[in-house]
């Protein structure tokens, strides 16, 4: 699939109700989750906007980039998100993800993300703010097969997160 290709819409569109937000919000886990970064990368307007941390990137092809260099970085991958506020075209979400590095060291790293989205349901803007914890391998708590979270797996606030 081109990362170019034009999709003309990503329900659920705006203006959102707390369903289809929450459904919004699990879509974007469950391709985060894939770390398929052209998969990913289609949920976002050709000329998206994104602050992730320090780092601002412009458009499919460099989020395509960001991504792959974020999930070479950030082995075993697992995110869990969560819906906190939404009006219009706007949702907000915190989240948080575990992740080890090459030498095995592992983190939960925590945030919070600002969205904004066209009348297609493509998201125009992205801005993140995240926070990397180090952790020991036995205070993980995200243990399901690399992929979607079961729906039966506790979310933030179940975990206390």
């Amino acid at each position: 699939m081109s990362v170019a290709k034009a999709t003309t819409q990503r329900p659920p569109l705006p203006s959102f109700t707390r369903e289809t937000a929450i459904e919004k919000v699990r879509l974007a886990e469950d391709a985060w989750n894939s770390r398929d970064p052209e998969r990913v990368a289609l949920a976002y307007t050709v000329d998206s906007r994104w602050r992730n941390r320090s780092e601002f990137v412009n458009g499919r092809q460099e989020i395509v980039a960001f991504l792959r260099r974020k999930w070479a970085k950030e082995l075993d991958y697992r995110l869990i998100k969560e819906l906190w506020a939404f009006e219009g075209n706007r949702i907000a979400v915190r989240f948080a993800y575990e992740w080890h590095d090459a030498s095995e060291n592992w983190f939960r790293s925590y945030g919070n993300e600002n969205w904004e989205f066209d009348e297609n349901g493509l998201m125009r803007l992205r801005l993140a703010s995240i926070n990397d914890l180090t952790i020991k391998e036995t205070e993980r708590k995200y243990h399901w097969a690399l992929g979607r979270r079961p729906d039966d797996h506790p979310g933030l606030s179940d975990l206390g997160f």
